[in-house]
């Protein structure tokens, strides 16, 4: 019997236990109720109420206008679904960065209003004091490094990140930063699979990978992108496990023109 089906409920204990036995980690996004329960139900380990809420639920182009108070909305729709899953809520961009009080305020505003499990945040180094601000309270806290979404600008682009010698040796330090000031684990976003393997080997907390190779505890992905309901969206690391944006728009077109001949509703389907 694997280690997380003994669990109850996934735990963070149960992810380094997970890493330690060679087991890998499973994780999706999910935003709201009715996509949480099929995703918690399906036996995923970990459940993201990721910023990229910004982008598939709200259309943004980026992941920088989510609020706070619309991330706890989320997260407290995905909690109210799972029974099983670890639920790891994002802190938005401008909730964290530069002010940890602040980062430590808003992630007792996640915890409290909720229901939420953890908190992640992008960044190594330059984020440490809120990392360590935020465990004080007793919060687990998931790391995040690589591609970093909520600093687009900054970067200017969404392509790999760490491929230059420097940039890599800066990664692989703030990881070791991060673990040693208490998170539970890392996300590495889009990076090198032969230094995301590094990583993992040399962190004794689990590494989950989006883009970044099968040297890793444990993948991610959107969940939208991963069933086909996003179709504009072909990054090399995605799979698309199902093709639901062409399955639902046909049933909508089905339901319209069953409307319009006045075949629906029929004889069975009134009182």
């Amino acid at each position: 019997m694997s280690i997380h089906a003994k669990a109850k409920r996934i735990t963070t204990r149960t992810l380094v236990d997970m890493k330690k036995a060679g087991e890998k980690i499973s994780m999706l996004t999910a935003y709201d109720y009715s996509m949480a329960r099929i995703v918690d139900e399906g036996g995923v380990d970990v459940i993201l109420v990721g910023d990229s809420a910004s982008n598939v639920m709200a259309g943004h182009e980026t992941t920088l206008p989510i609020t706070l108070d619309q991330m706890i909305y989320h997260a407290s729709s995905v909690v109210r679904a799972c029974h099983r899953a670890l639920v790891v809520v994002d802190l938005p961009f401008g909730s964290y960065q530069g002010d940890s009080k602040g980062a430590l305020h808003n992630s007792i505003r996640i915890m409290k209003e909720s229901g939420g499990h953890a908190v992640k945040l992008e960044g190594g180094r330059e984020v440490i004091d809120s990392v360590s601000r935020i465990l004080s309270a007793g919060i687990p806290v998931m790391g995040h490094l690589g591609l970093t979404p909520q600093s687009i600008y900054k970067f200017g682009t969404y392509t790999v990140r760490a491929k230059e010698e420097e940039e890599a040796e800066r990664l692989l330090e703030d990881a070791h930063l991060l673990e040693e000031a208490g998170c539970f684990a890392i996300v590495l976003e889009k990076i090198p699979a032969k230094l995301a393997a590094i990583v993992s080997s040399e962190v004794r907390i689990p590494v989950i990978g989006i883009g970044a190779g099968n040297g890793v505890d444990g993948q991610v992905l959107v969940v939208h992108d991963m069933l086909g309901i996003t179709h504009e969206f072909h990054p090399r690391f995605l799979r698309r496990y199902a093709n639901l944006y062409d399955e639902m728009k046909g049933a909508v077109e089905s339901y319209v023109k069953d409307v319009r001949s006045k075949d629906f509703p029929n004889d069975k389907e009134q009182y």
